[in-house]
């Protein structure tokens, strides 16, 4: 049979960086564990663009869609600010999740304890935590239509956009928590704002169907988005798998990122519904962007790619404990006291670069076997 197939879009800035150490760890299971990927690389984003004159091929495009899964690094900066709309670097990401329809967008937040000290909350507030946000990716306010800036009728302008879920939209993303939380913890916390808005009630009905219908031995609560955000910086930790739209999601997921102290340590797995071989439609991606300012330094912290990598061992290839084996190396090594820039706290540690990281997870994994 052939290996499972990965394409590699590094991108832009510190993407190819931070992606350079990921292919150590591909490189690595295929030497001492016998878990071979046939690798291909593209362009997405600016670098594509630089080349071929817009941010994502049709032949990358549809490279993407044969590929077991997409590594993305990240797309963007300041050179291309002067680009029309239509042809800026993330409108090649925008492509690849709207075409791919990856619907399930999974944001975790883990807080490893050697950076607990990290966030701006107390140490026992986020130490061990461990929750992941599904946030619906490929509808809702950001693609609802009528959408645009019109003029109004008293000479000044109106701007629109349009909030809109369908029944199969909800709760095919419901679906996904659901499963996520049998691995898990077994609850879900469903978030919307159903006390003013329509698509709230709605997406409260759907996803209440969907736990009674299919899955009544997961436990499920409601919660107001609001009310949420609030929760999260409480008490995070009362939390296992969030559910919610596109534009909460958006919200929520940015304000738990910040709960672990650095976004360089944030993966996501962007999924769509499973093709014939059984694996769903897949791109993974660090949290992070492309960090043009620190690009070709050797400072970015390359952990959030190599945790989105352990995301495709675990969903797309169904490799839980080969992905717990990358974690735990992640965590021995910070537990030792290597560090990124990024995470050169008040307490200091030991200062590597993007490539002296890489080379220790490596060697982490080495004393695993």
């Amino acid at each position: 049979m052939a290996n499972p197939s990965i394409l590699i879009l590094a991108g832009d800035g510190i993407g190819p960086e931070v992606m350079a150490e990921v292919k150590k760890i591909i490189g690595w299971f295929g030497d001492k564990r016998g878990i071979a990927f046939d690798v291909t690389e593209d362009l997405v984003g600016g670098s594509a663009y630089d080349v071929h004159g817009t941010p994502l091929t049709d032949e990358t495009m549809a490279k993407a869609q044969a590929a077991d899964a997409v590594l993305l690094g990240a797309v963007g900066g300041p050179k291309y600010d002067v680009l029309d709309f239509s042809v800026k670097p993330e409108r090649g990401l925008l492509r690849l999740r709207k075409e791919m329809d990856l619907f399930s967008n999974l944001r975790p937040a883990q807080c490893f304890d050697a950076l607990a000290d990290f966030s701006s909350l107390k140490k026992e507030v986020v130490a061990g935590l461990d929750i992941m946000i599904v946030r619906e990716l490929t509808s809702g306010v950001y693609f609802g239509e009528p959408r645009g800036i019109f003029p109004d009728n008293e000479g000044g302008r109106v701007g629109v956009n349009t909030q809109r879920y369908t029944t199969d939209e909800i709760r095919r993303v419901a679906r996904s928590a659901f499963e996520l939380a049998r691995r898990r913890g077994n609850k879900v916390c469903s978030m919307e704002k159903a006390n003013v808005m329509e698509s709230g009630i709605l997406w409260r009905e759907e996803v209440q169907w969907v736990h009674d219908n299919e899955y009544p031995d997961v436990e499920l609560s409601h919660m107001y988005a609001d009310a949420g955000a609030m929760q999260l910086v409480r008490w995070p930790k009362q939390f296992d798998v969030i559910v919610t739209d596109n534009l909460f999601g958006d919200l929520l997921s940015d304000c738990a990122a910040m709960l672990t102290g650095s976004l360089g340590m944030l993966p996501s797995a962007s999924l769509g519904a499973p093709t014939e071989s059984g694996r769903p439609k897949a791109l993974y991606e660090p949290v992070h962007g492309s960090a043009p300012d620190i690009a070709g330094q050797g400072k970015a912290n390359p952990i959030a790619c190599i945790l989105s990598f352990a995301m495709a061992l675990r969903y797309s290839f169904d490799l839980g404990e080969e992905a717990s084996r990358v974690e735990r190396a992640v965590e021995a090594v910070l537990a030792d006291g290597a560090r990124t820039a990024d995470l050169m706290g008040p307490e200091g540690g030991v200062p590597v670069s993007t490539a002296g990281m890489g080379d220790l997870i490596v060697q982490a994994l080495d004393a695993s076997l």
